[in-house]
């Protein structure tokens, strides 16, 4: 005979089969972070080396390099918000899974909380993901190969 207040068997089964999606979102999410991770210590190596390149230039040089630093420096604020984004919706998406094992204890009466965690979940992994793409544009600008270096020509010096 099951104990008053302890949910039955079924019940713990099909809160199990109902956390499944959000498993599933919980992987996509960690692959994001990873692809952000990796992306972050790209633009921060790039920034040591570029700021020690700063140091020994002049001239436009020295202009073009100040100015990609200055890039790198908002690329690594935006990657970082977007870690803070995803890392979020990570963890709106656990509090969605115990709220669903929650909800099955309190006979039903969490569904509206659950809604909204996860609907914040969403917004918070679309706000990483336009940061991302964000981010992904800006670099993409600072890598445009100059001019100059299109069109170099061997002048036979070297």
């Amino acid at each position: 005979m099951p104990m008053p207040g302890i949910p039955h068997v079924s019940h713990v089964v099909q809160a199990i089969q109902l956390s499944v999606a959000p498993v599933f979102l919980l992987a996509g999410v960690g692959s994001f972070l990873n692809v952000c991770a990796a992306r972050l210590a790209r633009v921060i190596d790039r920034a040591r080396i570029v700021e020690e390149k700063i140091t020994r230039s002049s001239g436009e040089e020295h202009d073009r390099l100040v100015a990609e630093i200055r890039t790198l420096d908002r690329r690594i604020r935006i990657v970082n918000n977007c870690i803070s984004l995803a890392v979020l919706s990570a963890c709106l998406v656990c509090l969605v899974v115990t709220l669903l094992f929650a909800n099955q204890i309190f006979a039903g009466r969490l569904d509206t909380p659950i809604a909204l965690t996860f609907v914040s979940a969403m917004l918070s992994i679309g706000l990483a993901f336009a940061l991302f793409i964000i981010e992904t544009r800006l670099g993409s600008s600072v890598v445009r190969i100059r001019a100059e270096i299109l069109f170099h020509k061997d002048d036979g010096r070297g």
